[in-house]
């Protein structure tokens, strides 16, 4: 098994993308620390099938979006487990509005969740993967990052910086023998795709299917297999870079008739 006595801190891991996440690297061997911030009932029943698999496992309630949150984070992996092998910035969240009905507290609140907290959970990370010998950290982003979404620019924007620093942090941490890259699932049928205006309005799953070139829409399988294997040594000569999962749904051109 690829994990076999490591240890891997997913953050926002009770349910979703994060959840596949933690129980792909459980089901590979790995101990888990699950991160919450509002709802603790799906993080216990993530640890409770972790807990089924013969994992260790450390549920810890923990705002990322502060810093007092991240150090508690990092404390309570400290004390149950006393190191770190694998960091995954899973935990997201944002304010889906127009530019013009954005305020500051929404600004300050997406990108500290979503960007800032990549940069200090690595800060806390490093002296915990030293003790190992290094590790890989891994962080989640978006199409977003790249690409017009209604609704999305705060999301998106962070995301941006999400890449960004994912890229100063591969090449800062490599002499450390930590390994720094970034996953962007597309669109991904999950509890998050109702938060879309339009996907509530509408059963959008079919559509994307139909524009999807690999026929079928992410599943959080999918981006969890990417993520570990990020985490393994078959990747170590992958740095800093952003790996699209999407199914090819960003490829073609949309908005426009070329044909001719």
């Amino acid at each position: 098994m690829r994990f076999e006595g490591k240890i891997a801190l997913i953050t926002g891991s009770g349910r979703g993308i994060g959840k596949a996440i933690a129980l792909q690297m459980a089901e590979e061997g790995a101990d888990i620390v699950i991160n919450f911030f509002r709802n603790r009932k799906p993080a216990e029943e993530t640890a409770e099938q972790i807990r089924e698999l013969g994992r260790r496992v450390e549920v810890v309630k923990a705002n990322i979006g502060e810093m007092e949150g991240i150090h508690n984070l990092f404390e309570a992996t400290k004390n149950t487990f006393g190191a770190l092998d694998i960091l995954i910035c899973n935990a997201a969240s944002g304010y889906n509005r127009p530019v013009l009905e954005q305020k500051p507290k929404g600004w300050d609140w997406t990108m500290n969740i979503n960007a800032r907290a990549l940069l200090f959970c690595s800060q806390e990370a490093v002296p915990l993967m030293g003790t190992r010998g290094g590790g890989h950290i891994v962080s989640l982003s978006s199409p977003g990052s790249f690409r017009v979404i209604p609704n999305y620019v705060l999301v998106g924007t962070s995301k941006a910086a999400l890449e960004t620093l994912t890229r100063y942090l591969a090449v800062e941490f490599a002499h450390l023998n930590i390994v720094v890259n970034a996953v962007s699932p597309g669109i991904v049928e999950t509890d998050a795709l109702r938060h879309f205006e339009h996907a509530r309005k509408q059963d959008i799953v079919p559509k994307i299917v139909d524009l999807t070139p690999a026929g079928r829409i992410v599943t959080t399988k999918d981006v969890a297999g990417v993520v570990c294997f990020l985490c393994s040594l078959d990747a170590e000569m992958i740095r800093g870079q952003t790996i699209l999962v999407d199914g090819g749904y960003t490829l073609p051109l949309s908005g426009a008739d070329l044909g001719g």
